[in-house]
């Protein structure tokens, strides 16, 4: 059950509300639903908290309470579980869409062709794909490359639609491995009419991750990074100081963000602190709840905070980086393929 303490409301009074501009855009929220999920959640896994189902309407709820008199957008998508019925999720994402206030994404295995993804982004009025690398059968984690989770036919219609790419990368040196690094930039050179945008900064969770890493990206017009589940300030800070500001976007990776814990950096690796008994990643727990957590969403737009007043962030700055990049981009690319009047 989600619930708002005093604590939180605390938080969000003394440490966020005169920083954050009324219009939030959040472009990474997961929505799912029981009928697109073929088996069980157990007593440990996150989504037993929201009772199995977490919708558009759930996260505006939940954001009505945090993020109060803020105006609220989101680009949302099913969960990548190779459990998941793309066809279904998808449709439950379009059912929520409506091309202003809240964009979509299909999710997209290298199972599904050219012509069936094409259909189910059309039906739906989604602007691109969320892929990721379980939906990859004959590989391990860190041997999966992009190319593996987005093949060549779905990239070709990608670029010729001019569609957004949520890109979750595989490996254990995620941003910093010289495979990715190679394969982000060759996916942005040979596709240059999609935005890729690269969640999480390249899953770049601990500052020796990011360091030296974000060049290439960065001299790729074409080439985003969310902020999502990213509480480390350093990391954000090194960001926002090497990577064009007007290609950076705010995300959550809700509903996770709406659990109580920290991520933190352990010796050039990073870890959850949880404050609730659900496992997410390498999750470490506080079984006597001796430590009073609030949200991962707060500990993100902390941090965000933190590394914005570092890098010396005017206002207008702090408004794009939350809203105006990422409302410009998915309503040019929602309008370029459904019109004006969609």
């Amino acid at each position: 059950m989600f619930e708002v303490k005093d604590s939180d409301r605390e938080v969000f009074k003394q440490e966020l509300a005169d920083f954050l501009p009324g219009r939030i855009f959040d472009v990474h929220v997961h929505i799912f639903d029981r009928a697109s999920f073929r088996g069980e959640f157990g007593p440990t896994d996150y989504r037993t908290k929201f009772g199995g189902k977490f919708e558009y309407s759930d996260w505006l709820a939940a954001t009505a309470q945090i993020l109060p008199d803020r105006d609220v957008y989101a680009n949302i998508f099913g969960l990548p579980d190779r459990r998941t019925d793309r066809d279904a999720a998808d449709r439950f994402t379009g059912l929520q869409v409506d091309g202003e206030h809240c964009f979509g994404m299909a999710l997209t295995s290298p199972d599904d062709s050219a012509a069936e993804i094409g259909r189910r982004i059309a039906a739906n009025r989604l602007i691109g794909y969320k892929p990721y690398w379980n939906f990859v059968r004959d590989k391990e984690a860190n041997d999966i490359r992009i190319f593996d989770m987005l093949p060549a036919p779905l990239l070709e219609l990608a670029d010729e639609r001019r569609w957004i790419i949520t890109l979750h990368i595989s490996r254990t040196g995620r941003l910093a491995d010289p495979v990715n690094q190679r394969d982000m930039v060759e996916a942005c050179r040979r596709y240059p009419n999609i935005t890729f945008i690269y969640a999480h900064i390249g899953r770049a969770y601990y500052r020796s991750n990011v360091e030296g890493f974000l060049s290439g990206l960065a001299a790729c017009s074409n080439a985003w990074v969310d902020t999502a589940m990213v509480n480390h300030e350093g990391v954000l800070e090194y960001t926002f100081r090497n990577f064009p500001r007007e290609r950076i976007v705010f995300g959550s990776d809700a509903p996770i963000a709406l659990l109580r814990g920290k991520s933190v950096e352990i010796n050039n690796q990073y870890a959850y602190l949880m404050g609730e008994n659900y496992a997410i990643g390498t999750s470490l727990h506080d079984p006597q709840s001796r430590i009073d957590f609030t949200f991962f969403y707060y500990e993100q737009l902390r941090a965000i905070k933190l590394a914005a007043r570092a890098a010396k962030f005017g206002g207008t700055e702090v408004e794009n980086i939350f809203f105006n990049n990422a409302y410009r981009l998915f309503k040019h690319i929602y309008t370029l393929n459904y019109g004006e009047n969609a």
